[in-house]
C-alpha cells in the first residue's frame, strides 16, 4: 500500500495559493508560510495546538497573517462555524473562486460537491443521496464485516509487529468504496494503488494534480464499463434511474468526491482511533465486552479526532458579519473544524476524550448543505471495525514507545504515518 508521507498539504489549498506564484514564491516550501497560518493544521499528538483555543476563546473570527494581500479569516467557534457552513448563499464554495473564472486552470475542476454551488450542487448531490440512505447502505453491511475480518486474518498471519495504518486502516476504507461504486474484483488493487497515489500530495501541487488526473481518468473508465453494463453499486444505480441526466465526466467526478471524502478521511478515523483505545484501556474494554456502548464511543471519537481539520474553503459573495466582525465580499474563510468541535458551547471538558460522553452536535463532518454525504457509511465502517479489532485482539498493544509515533505536521486531514502493533 505505500506510506502516506509528512506534510501532507490539501490540494485546494496548494490550488488557491498557487495565483500568488507568479511573484516567484515556491508554495512547495510550505515552511515559507507564516506559523499564524499553519496554526489550524498544527497539532501535539492527538490535540490542537494551545493556540488554537486560545484564539477561539478571544476571537472565534479572526484574521490571519496571509503574506500575499489578501484577506483570509479564520472561523474557529462552534456557532460562528455554523453561520458560515449553513449559508450557502452568502458563501461560495465555487471551484472558480481558487483559480479565476476565466483561467485555463478553471477546465482542471476535479467535479464533486465539494466544490460547487447550488443550484448545480442541489443537482448532483440530489443524484448521490438515494444511495446514501441506510436503506441502500444496508447492503453493505456484510461486505464491511467481511472485509474487515479479511484484514484481521491477514494480520493474524503477519509475524513480528503489524503496521495498523498499512494492514488495517487504508485497505478497509478503499475497498468499501470499491464495494459501493461497484467496482469489479479484478480492478481492485489498481484502485486501492490510486486511493492512496490521490491523496500523497508531498511531491507539490504539480504532483498532486497529476495524481488527480489520473485518478479521474481511471473512473472515467469505470465509469464507461457502468454505462455499458450497470450493476448494482452506486454508479450502476445512478446510471439506471437517471441516464443521460448526468455525462460520465461529471459522474466521475462525483465518484472522486466520493474517494476524497471517504477514503483518507476513514483511514485517519481508524488508525487514531485505534491508537486512542490503546492509550484509554477503560474504553478498550468497554467495546470489547459491549456493542450498545459502541455508537457513543465512536460519536466521542468523530468529535474528539475530528481529523477532517478544516472545511472546505468559502468565499464571501458580499459583506457579511461573523460572530461580530465584517467579512468583506470575496474575502476567503476557513471553518476550523477541530477548533469548533472543542468549544464551550458543546459541553465542558471537551479537550480530553471521554467515551462515556453522551453525543454532541459536532462538526466533524461538516454542517448545511455541504455536509458529509457519506456520514452514515463512515459510521458503519467504524462501528464495524473498532469492535471486531479489540475482540480479535484482546492483547493489542503499542510495538513502539507512544513518543515515537510520528504524525503529520500540517495537514488538512490529520493522521499517524504507521501506527505499530503487537496483536498476541
Amino acid at each position: 500500500m505505500g506510506n502516506l508521507r509528512s506534510r501532507l498539504v490539501s490540494w485546494f489549498t496548494r490550488r488557491y495559493f498557487a495565483r500568488v506564484q507568479k511573484k516567484g514564491l515556491d508554495l512547495s516550501k510550505m515552511a515559507l508560510l507564516p506559523d499564524g497560518v499553519l496554526m489550524p493544521l498544527r497539532r501535539d499528538g492527538l490535540d490542537p495546538v494551545p493556540e488554537l483555543g486560545r484564539k477561539r476563546e478571544e476571537e472565534p473570527v479572526s484574521k490571519l497573517p496571509v503574506p500575499f494581500g489578501l484577506n483570509l479569516w479564520l472561523v474557529s467557534g462552534h456557532e460562528e462555524a455554523k453561520a458560515v457552513l449553513g449559508d450557502a448563499k452568502t458563501f461560495s464554495n465555487d471551484f472558480t473562486n481558487l483559480v479565476g473564472k476565466t483561467s485555463a486552470q478553471a477546465d482542471d475542476n476535479p467535479g464533486g460537491l465539494g466544490f460547487a454551488d447550488p443550484p448545480v450542487h442541489t443537482r448532483l448531490r440530489r443524484l448521490l443521496t438515494p444511495e446514501f440512505t441506510m436503506r441502500r447502505l444496508t447492503r453493505l453491511k456484510p461486505g464491511i464485516e467481511r472485509i474487515v475480518n479479511e484484514r484481521l486474518d491477514a494480520m493474524a498471519k503477519a509475524e513480528g509487529p503489524v503496521d495498523l495504518v498499512e494492514e488495517f486502516a487504508l485497505p478497509i476504507p478503499s475497498l468499501v468504496i470499491c464495494e459501493l461504486l461497484g467496482v469489479a474484483y479484478e480492478d481492485r488493487d489498481e484502485f486501492q494503488h490510486l486511493a492512496v497515489q490521490r491523496f500523497d500530495l508531498f511531491g507539490g501541487a504539480g504532483a498532486s494534480l497529476g495524481a488527480i488526473s489520473e485518478s479521474l481518468e481511471y473512473l472515467l473508465g469505470v465509469v464507461r464499463k457502468e454505462r455499458e453494463n450497470p450493476g448494482d453499486g452506486l454508479l450502476g444505480m445512478i446510471i439506471k434511474e437517471h441516464g443521460d441526466e448526468i455525462e460520465d465526466r461529471e459522474l466521475a467526478g462525483l465518484a472522486d468526491g466520493v474517494l476524497t471524502g471517504g477514503f483518507e478521511t476513514t483511514a485517519s478515523m481508524l488508525s487514531l482511533g485505534a491508537l486512542v483505545l490503546l492509550r484509554d484501556r477503560d474504553s478498550f474494554k468497554r467495546v470489547h465486552d459491549d456493542d450498545e456502548v459502541v455508537h457513543g464511543f465512536v460519536e466521542e471519537l468523530l468529535r474528539y479526532l475530528t481529523v477532517v481539520q478544516v472545511a472546505f474553503p468559502r468565499f464571501a459573495r458580499e459583506d457579511v458579519e461573523i460572530g461580530g466582525v465584517t467579512i468583506a465580499k470575496g474575502d476567503m474563510v476557513v471553518v476550523s473544524l477541530s477548533g469548533a468541535n472543542r468549544d464551550d458551547a458543546l459541553g465542558v471538558g471537551l479537550d480530553i476524550f471521554d467515551g462515556t460522553r453522551p453525543p454532541t452536535s459536532h462538526l466533524a463532518f461538516g454542517y448545511g448543505v455541504h455536509r458529509c454525504v457519506g456520514a452514515e457509511l463512515a459510521r458503519m465502517e467504524l462501528r464495524a471495525a473498532y469492535p471486531a479489532l479489540v475482540r480479535r485482539f484482546p492483547k493489542l498493544r503499542l510495538a513502539v514507545p507512544a513518543e515515537e509515533l510520528e504524525f503529520r505536521k500540517t495537514s488538512i486531514v490529520y493522521g499517524v504515518e504507521k501506527l505499530p502493533v503487537f496483536v498476541d
